[in-house]
């Protein structure tokens, strides 16, 4: 289905939702809790469905695009930035181990950790 023969009220459903995964998404740049590539890539299939000028300047914009390009290219992540995402995910993980200081919690914060890292660790491409 094309844009031009979508709906209007999806095509604007759409187009409100890829600009509140935008906000979000650079929202998430300042505020460590809120992710911010899920909701790019949000943003980026949103506007490919609905206006192809959103998806054009998302995909160009100078620190949102490379998020976007290195998605739909396939191309995983760089070693740098791999490492410093699993250092910064296990520095707030331990924290939040000592605030909570429960078992079950540590147990299911290293679980997790350790799943995410292992993923982080297949999806690396060392040729960026």
């Amino acid at each position: 289905m094309s844009i031009q023969t979508l709906n209007p009220l999806v095509r604007l459903l759409l187009i409100s939702t890829g600009w509140l995964a935008v906000v979000l998404g650079v929202l998430g740049i300042f505020l460590p809790l809120l992710p911010t590539t899920p909701f790019i890539l949000l943003a980026a299939g949103c506007f490919a469905r609905s206006s192809e000028r959103f998806h054009h300047w998302l995909v160009s914009h100078p620190n949102l695009g490379p998020i976007v390009k290195t998605w739909e290219s396939g191309d995983g992540i760089s070693i740098e930035v791999r490492n410093r995402i699993i250092l910064v995910m296990w520095a707030g993980m331990a924290i939040s181990m000592i605030i909570v200081a429960k078992f079950w919690a540590t147990l299911f914060l290293c679980t997790t950790g350790v799943c995410v890292s292992i993923y982080l660790f297949r999806k690396t491409n060392p040729q960026i």
